[in-house]
């Protein structure tokens, strides 16, 4: 049953943090606090439509509006409180699936709007930790975690969700020691079309593995973004169509650097180009919001790029792990720690 349930109602006198960037475009962008106060990690995010969002994060908390952003309510699955849900997929304003970082691993869904939760999946090995997931339509979707005995792992689901299949061995390629994927916004697997799908990995090699087949086989490209160290790699990335895709990540002890934390690639994902003007820092969530447009953001701040991401400007120093839009329309949020969440206005 649902637990912990609580309604955040905005006040009148919530100021409104603005920058604005003498971009191309003629663009200003406005970053709007939506609510405070939860007390966790947000990194779980999933916009459904310009109404309909959920949020998801550390101490097993995850979040719904219904009226874009305006109110939240929050629930805690009974039994599963003191669960990080690192990722988050919503269909619509019933259904949800969460996935946990971390041993034992949990896959929960609802399809009552979060009144209750039920267990899709656990896994008690100690060496289990799922780090990402996402959806090519209602019913077929993919979970990677962390490699064990050199296998990344991957589940996948053909029925919305209800059972997840090992299909780890689909992946021939052994990882290298010290290679692995970033739990840090849900967003370093990507899904697209009928079929294809992204995995990053980081620490001490970044790769990007590639299936056209649902995950039935797979290709693995180099990627030359900073790598070698357990806190570098790429942690996250976004496709706009089946060859345009950018990734970002870095060093997330140094979140200030930039030195190659920025790449886009043409092809699919088989080469890879550096931006003229990089991101400012680390940065853990990147989406598109247009073929142009591009957001990027990090615990060190904000960037947006506004010519498909050959440059990038930093908007704003506040610190966030992930940034969406919504898949039916315009709405743009941002979630960091202690509960944060802000929409990104772009104004014309």
């Amino acid at each position: 049953m649902e637990a912990g349930k609580m309604i955040r109602t905005l006040f009148a006198g919530f100021f409104l943090w603005a920058t604005s960037c003498n971009l191309s475009l003629g663009q200003s962008y406005t970053f709007k606090p939506l609510t405070s106060g939860e007390d966790a990690s947000l990194r779980g995010l999933s916009i459904v439509s310009d109404s309909v969002a959920w949020i998801s994060g550390s101490k097993g908390s995850i979040g719904k509006t219904v009226d874009g952003g305006r109110t939240w309510q929050w629930t805690k699955p009974a039994g599963y409180e003191k669960l990080d849900f690192r990722d988050i997929e919503a269909f619509d304003a019933s259904k949800a699936i969460v996935v946990n970082a971390g041993s034992p691993a949990y896959i929960l869904m609802t399809t009552d709007g979060g009144k209750n939760w039920r267990e899709c999946y656990k896994n008690t090995d100690s060496a289990i930790f799922l780090d990402g997931m996402d959806f090519w339509d209602r019913q077929s979707g993919l979970i990677f975690g962390d490699p064990i005995h050199n296998k990344l792992q991957l589940l996948k689901t053909t029925d919305g969700g209800l059972n997840w299949q090992n299909v780890s061995e689909n992946l021939r390629n052994e990882l290298a020691v010290g290679e692995a994927g970033f739990a840090a916004s849900g967003t370093s697997l990507r899904t697209y079309g009928k079929g294809l799908a992204w995995i990053a990995t980081g620490g001490a090699v970044s790769n990007v593995y590639f299936t056209s087949d649902y995950g039935y086989t797979w290709k693995v490209f180099k990627c030359p973004i900073i790598q070698g160290e357990s806190s570098t790699g790429i942690f996250s990335m976004a496709f706009y169509d089946n060859k345009h895709g950018v990734v970002v990540g870095g060093n997330y002890l140094k979140d200030k650097e930039n030195g190659n934390n920025v790449l886009l690639t043409a092809d699919g994902g088989k080469t890879w180009t550096k931006p003229q003007l990089p991101v400012a820092g680390y940065r853990s969530g990147v989406t598109y919001i247009s073929k142009s447009v591009l957001v990027a953001t990090g615990t060190s701040g904000t960037d947006v790029s506004s010519d498909g991401g050959l440059n990038w400007h930093q908007l704003s120093g506040i610190s966030f792990n992930v940034v969406q839009k919504s898949k039916k329309g315009s709405l743009i949020l941002l979630a960091g720690n202690k509960g944060e969440i802000y929409q990104l206005l772009i104004n014309r």
